[in-house]
């Protein structure tokens, strides 16, 4: 199962799992569910933490957009790889892992400048 698998598992199961304040699992629901799937959840305790992680970032580069086209996220620009958050309105979100020895900050919201889709670009999905 992936980590997502697994949250949503717990979740119909009447399991929340979510990052607390200090950036730990955090379990809350009926007592007998969270003893069984606590084992799960245990074994993949460093898969779950990075998505929930993730989850928080995507939803964090979600919330810096306000009217603009794009928005770049790092939390900590000396961690090696930097981790930069990427939401660019109405396409998607992701994450790059980027070397701390190549990170440029500058460089990287020039890339996305010139490579973000403008208000008078149409976009079309071609299936």
């Amino acid at each position: 199962m992936t980590p997502m698998e697994i949250i949503d598992a717990a979740f119909f199961d009447g399991v929340q799992i979510s990052l607390s304040e200090d950036g730990k699992v955090l379990c809350t629901g009926e007592k007998s569910a969270i003893a069984e799937w606590t084992p799960i959840l245990r074994e993949h305790k460093a898969e779950i933490l990075s998505e929930l992680q993730r989850k928080n970032r995507h939803s964090k580069a979600l919330a810096l957009l306000g009217g603009k086209q794009y928005a770049v996220l790092v939390e900590d620009a000396k961690t090696n790889p930097v981790i930069c958050t990427v939401a660019i309105r109405g396409l998607a979100t992701f994450d790059m892992a980027i070397p701390l020895r190549f990170y440029d900050g500058m460089a990287l919201l020039e890339l996305v400048e010139k490579h973000s889709v403008g208000a008078d670009t149409e976009v079309n999905n071609i299936k």
